[in-house]
């Protein structure tokens, strides 16, 4: 125990010596391994080439990635746009972009919560090994990570620096993938679209009352801690009555019977009686707080959550006595589906196990070779919009180096005007046309290319089915922004994960362990 505090005390003076007398400031780098003399290098990692598990070819992927010098270079200036970009070179040395990248991949690629990662990235040998951190525990005990400070680095990711990364281990599989004696690499695409979710209850106008409410009332309870409000003294017992009249309207509501139309409407009166009479003290309490936050931080960022909940409320109270008093139908686009993700939509896709999905429609577009070429959540839009703004990516990553052969729909995304277009970039088109079709769109979808294209379109169902378990099916982050970068960081964990396939099939790294060998990772 003392030879170990011995040695972490001495690297840290080494560390805060150079510090003061190097030309170069301390801050966030790529990558450094660790200094204890029993340090094992990345390179040298073992990595189990006969286990079918999607970890190991995560890490291999990875570790690929890692020493090929200019996949290594590339991926390093993205990370280091966004991470460091308008940053000073000075303060605490962060984590390194280098776990940054391993730890958020492998989040996905497991589909784990944080407690999970942070299990792995302090005992599981190989990761560990992969992260650079690993030694063999006779000078020191390597790297510990804390639960926070995984949480706090890995989002310091992007939607547009995974797809940015994404888009070079895309390439770098290809290479892999490319006959010598091809000049371009051609490309064969299927796209289609498919919900994934967000982490949100099944909404009622009654259940999304009582969020409301409850958030109202938790809120003041968090002011309340931090300064004096008169006439809150029973906040507690508020939370209790409003939440009997919501549980009272709500089994109304499940069970229904005799009367329900009568016993509903007599129990929805009171629970919005109760609701209005909160709104009230709640408004009249937030013009009262209001001078006080402008010298005060922490009461300003309460206040602002609490003006937000006090405005859903207003809404619902609003829903609620339209639909269930007044009887009127609501239109779809007044609806909120989740005051805490008011971003998402209802999705109606007609799958016999799932009649609707509350999240948003994400396009994924695959190759012949099964990697993710492109993928984008969309809000607010349809399949027919897609196919042009689809292409027109395409065509600024796979320019150069490449033919685009094909691409193929379902028949969700025909447009006529889109398929000209299409045609235009692709030598082939498959976009089957909805309804009753002209001898020569007959002609046309019976050619044995047409055909043999559509039947090979199923494909990319397999390629979501297999990304969905890489952890982008249902979305735990919070928000718009966060939604996009879980579904983008699935995204790259998968096509590092086909990458190391790839790797660990053609044998490129000695350091993997060839089927039928002894491995000596853990």
């Amino acid at each position: 125990m003392r030879k170990a505090l011995f040695f972490n005390y001495m690297k840290d003076l080494t560390n805060l010596l150079f510090a003061k007398h190097s030309n170069f400031p301390l801050m966030r780098k790529r990558f450094e391994q660790q200094n204890e003399l029993d340090a094992q290098l990345i390179p040298d990692v073992k990595i189990d080439g006969k286990s079918r598990h999607e970890l190991p070819q995560l890490l291999a992927g990875l570790q690929y990635i890692f020493v090929t010098p200019y996949l290594n270079e590339v991926v390093f200036e993205i990370l280091e746009k966004k991470v460091l970009g308008g940053k000073k070179a000075t303060g605490r040395l962060g984590m390194s972009l280098w776990e940054i990248l391993v730890l958020g991949t492998m989040r996905l690629n497991l589909d784990a919560d944080y407690d999970t990662v942070y299990d792995l990235a302090n005992h599981h040998q190989v990761v560990r090994g992969i992260l650079g951190v690993h030694t063999r525990q006779v000078f020191g005990e390597g790297k510990y990570y804390e639960l926070q400070t995984l949480k706090d680095n890995i989002a310091l990711l992007d939607e547009k620096t995974l797809k940015e990364i994404s888009e070079v281990v895309v390439k770098a599989g290809h290479q892999l993938k490319k006959n010598e004696s091809e000049e371009n690499i051609e490309l064969n695409l299927k796209a289609d679209t498919y919900a994934v979710e967000s982490t949100i209850h099944f909404p009622t106008d009654i259940n999304l009352l009582w969020d409301c409410n409850r958030k109202c009332l938790d809120t003041i309870g968090l002011i309340l801690k931090h300064t004096t409000l008169p006439g809150w003294r029973k906040h507690k017992h508020w939370h209790k009555i409003i939440k009997r009249v919501y549980r009272r309207t709500a089994n109304i509501h499940q069970k229904k019977g005799k009367g329900y139309k009568e016993r509903l409407k007599k129990a929805a009166e009171k629970y919005l009686q109760r609701s209005r009479e909160l709104s009230q003290r709640v408004e009249q309490s937030y013009k009262e707080l209001l001078p006080l936050a402008l010298a005060d931080i922490q009461l300003g960022a309460l206040l602002k959550a609490l003006s937000y909940y006090h405005e859903m409320l207003e809404k619902h109270i609003g829903l609620v006595e339209r639909r269930i008093i007044k009887g009127e139908i609501i239109p779809h686009e007044e609806k909120v589906f989740s005051i805490f993700e008011p971003h998402v939509e209802w999705i109606q896709k007609g799958k016999h196990n799932k009649k609707v999905e509350l999240g948003h429609n994400t396009l994924i577009t695959t190759d012949q070779f099964q990697f993710i070429v492109d993928h984008e959540v969309l809000v607010g839009q349809g399949d027919k919009a897609q196919p042009i703004a689809l292409a027109k990516r395409v065509k600024e990553r796979f320019s150069e180096g490449y033919a685009l052969n094909s691409i193929s729909f379902d028949r969700g995304f025909f447009s006529a005007l889109a398929k000209k277009a299409l045609q235009e970039d692709f030598e082939h088109v498959v976009m089957p046309k909805k309804g009753k079709k002209t001898p020569q769109q007959e002609a046309e979808e019976s050619a044995k290319t047409f055909v043999a294209l559509r039947k090979k379109h199923s494909a990319v169902e397999s390629n979501i089915n297999e990304l969905e378990h890489s952890g982008a099916n249902r979305v735990p982050d919070k928000g718009l922004d966060g939604f996009k970068k879980y579904v983008a960081l699935g995204v790259l964990s998968y096509n590092l994960k086909r990458l190391g396939k790839l790797v660990m099939e053609q044998g490129l790294l000695e350091t993997v362990v060839r089927p039928g060998k002894m491995s000596r990772a853990a």
